[in-house]
């Protein structure tokens, strides 16, 4: 099939040329004719490869004399994880304001859903040239969010909440989420090597806040590992199972590999995903020789039996894409699992623009090995509307992006919809925008909703940010709060 050309406007008249070539440049290179298209007919976006970048570790005061094998030791990142202002300020020296401690502090006291913990690896991909600019810097946002970030007119949603997917709710047994038909979450921990503040189990996850006192695990791991895989054994519908936490570089890797090879022991279990923010936060642990033999042996295995294993990561901006952690990313393929995923979050001031987005993508995909796979929506938790976009914004992002990356690693933003699951955003039933309440269906029945028939003909409800409605829409919550 022959494409079809866009006329171009003749240089007289300056209406569109019907195909006649005179009065243009015989032999212009492809290069002068880029070069001559005016700037408001240029792409919306230009690809261009950037080589990752280790930034220089030693140029914060605290770390000068790291050296290259300390900052490649799993242990050492670990040991020198920043977990207070004070371990901040020894790090940073007089690089940051005092400003900035005095609003952060402000953040840790009143609105922080997640104790503060972030790993070298993440910190130094932060941008420390001044105060603004680390004010500025995305992984900054999310990692150390400041007071000051937060907005102040619907800082919550109204109908935010600690657990806002309902997880616990849907649990078979402690721990074991089955929302879909075929797939179960395995919360094998409740800590990882690093907490994000936009954490979507933020009652569970980490330290308790002054905000928020973190719910428990009542049960002791190892009983609760067991009555999973029992509960998978007798469950023959469940074919796809998520191992994650927490983050599972936490978990002890003899703990973790057993786990793991128990589930490839249960003939139904076709599909295991290991996740794990830390093969970007923490890419070190992932180099390590114990961990490096222990995914062969289970992707071997995996092989064996047609069965596949595959890593979820959690990137969310193109600066946290370093030559260590492509280097973690393919050790992992090379031991024969399947895939690298990210499943990134969209958030407003981190990545929510389509130069963000895609130079996100193209750095993974590209420099590093890992498939771009999800966008999701920042939950509805605490003290997240800052973070949030709506979902007629996530939409356009969405339709931003397609065109420049391959089809199969085109990130698909999805809606994390209450009592529902993934949904693609272009999927809604139905959205009033004036008071932001987006209306998703379903076609499955969760483990809440067995002897429900009307599960699958009801309406479910998501909310957009306040702030991003009309005043109409916004007067219409600031009522509708009040009376409530």
């Amino acid at each position: 099939m022959t494409a079809a050309l866009r006329p171009e406007p003749d240089a007289t008249t300056g209406t569109p040329s019907t195909g006649d070539t005179r009065g243009t440049t015989p032999g212009r290179t492809g290069r002068e004719r880029a070069q001559a298209v005016p700037e408001a007919a240029r792409q919306p976006y230009e690809y261009r490869r950037r080589p990752l970048e280790e930034p220089d570790w030693r140029r914060l005061p605290g770390w000068r004399d790291v050296t290259a094998a300390e900052w490649e030791s799993a242990q050492w990142q670990r040991a020198h994880c920043v977990k207070n202002i004070r371990q901040l300020r020894q790090v940073t020296g007089d690089l940051l304001a005092e400003s900035f401690y005095a609003d952060l502090e402000r953040d840790q006291a009143e609105r922080a859903t997640m104790s503060m913990l972030v790993t070298p690896q993440m910190l130094n991909t932060m941008d420390t040239a001044s105060t603004e600019a680390f004010l500025a810097d995305p992984v900054r946002r999310y990692m150390i969010p400041v007071l000051s970030d937060r907005r102040t007119d619907w800082p919550s949603h109204p109908y935010a909440s600690r657990d806002s997917l309902h997880e616990a709710e849907m649990w078979a047994v402690e721990g074991l989420t089955h929302r879909y038909p075929t797939k179960v979450l395995a919360e094998l921990l409740p800590t990882c090597p690093q907490y994000c503040g936009h954490c979507t189990r933020m009652d569970l996850v980490g330290n308790s806040t002054p905000a928020v006192d973190k719910h428990k695990f009542t049960i002791k791991a190892p009983d609760r590992h067991g009555a999973m895989l029992d509960y998978l054994r007798r469950s023959p519908g469940v074919r796809d199972v998520v191992v994650s936490g927490g983050d599972v570089a936490n978990l002890p890797w003899p703990r973790l590999e057993s786990f793991v090879d128990a589930l490839l022991d249960i003939d139904n279990i076709r599909d295991i995903r290991l996740a794990t923010k830390a093969l970007m936060g923490l890419p070190q642990h992932w180099l390590q020789d114990e961990v490096r033999a222990g995914m062969e042996r289970l992707a071997a295995k995996a092989g064996e039996r047609g069965a596949q294993i595959a890593i979820h990561t959690h990137v969310n901006s193109a600066r946290s894409v370093t030559p260590l952690v492509a280097r973690a990313a393919r050790a992992m393929l090379d031991t024969g699992i399947r895939d690298v995923r990210n499943q990134g979050v969209l958030l407003r001031g981190v990545n929510a623009t389509p130069e963000a987005l895609l130079d996100l993508s193209f750095a993974l995909l590209d420099e590093a090995g890992i498939l771009p796979y999800y966008l999701y929506m920042c939950d509805m938790i605490p003290y997240s509307e800052h973070w949030r976009v709506a979902v007629w914004e996530a939409q356009e992002l969405q339709h931003a992006i397609m065109g420049y990356l391959p089809g199969f690693a085109t990130p698909r933003i999805v809606c994390d919809v209450p009592y529902v699951g993934k949904r693609w955003v272009h999927q809604l039933a139905g959205y009033d925008r004036e008071r932001g309440i987006s209306y998703w269906t379903k076609n499955y029945r969760t483990g809440l909703e067995a002897a429900d028939p009307d599960a699958l003909a009801r309406r479910y409800e998501y909310y957009d940010p306040i702030h991003t409605l009309p005043e109409s829409g916004r007067g219409w919550w600031r009522r509708t709060s009040t009376a409530a």
